[in-house]
C-alpha cells in the first residue's frame, strides 16, 4: 500500500503542479530540511568552496534548516542570516531570472558583489555566466513573485 500511495503522490506532482501551495522561501527537498543541499553557506566566503555542514551545528531560518562547519560559522550566520544565505533562497538564480523556480546545486555557485548565487547545474551555470549582470536584473524583478 505504501508503494501505491507514493506513487500516487509522484504521479499527483507531475501532472498537477500548480495545485501546490505557495512555494518556501528557501530552497529545501522534500526529503530533507536542510538548505543549501546540508552545506555550509559561510564557507563559499571563508573558505571559497563548497564545505558539508554537520548537524552539530544548525541554525533554523525562514523554516529551513542551515548546517554549518564550524561553531565560528554559525555564529557568522546568526549576526547576519543575510548576508549568507544564497539570494533567491537557494533557487537556482537562472531560473528564478526566467521566471521559474528550479533547485540550486551547492555545487554549481557563484558570489557576485558579495552575494551567493546557485545555479541548476553546470551548463546552466555557464549559460547564468554569459550575462550574470542582466540574469541577475531579471530575477531581482521577478523574485518573490515566482514563489507564488
Amino acid at each position: 500500500m505504501g508503494i501505491i500511495r507514493i506513487g500516487a503522490i509522484l504521479l499527483l506532482a507531475t501532472i498537477a503542479p500548480c495545485t501546490f501551495a505557495k512555494s518556501d522561501p528557501i530552497y529545501t527537498t522534500f526529503f530533507s530540511p536542510a538548505a543549501v543541499g546540508g552545506y555550509d553557506p559561510v564557507a563559499y566566503f571563508t573558505e571559497g568552496k563548497p564545505v558539508e555542514g554537520d548537524t552539530k551545528f544548525t541554525f533554523e531560518y525562514k523554516g529551513a534548516e542551515f548546517r554549518f562547519s564550524s561553531k565560528e560559522h554559525l555564529a557568522a550566520f546568526k549576526a547576519d542570516p543575510e548576508k549568507y544565505t544564497p539570494r533567491y533562497g537557494g533557487y537556482c538564480a537562472w531560473a528564478v531570472g526566467q521566471g521559474h523556480l528550479a533547485k540550486g546545486d551547492p555545487k554549481y555557485w557563484r558570489i557576485v558583489d558579495g552575494k551567493l548565487y546557485l545555479n541548476f547545474d553546470e551548463k546552466v551555470q555557464k549559460t547564468w555566466e554569459s550575462d550574470i549582470p542582466g540574469f541577475i536584473r531579471r530575477a531581482d524583478r521577478n523574485w518573490p513573485r515566482v514563489l507564488e
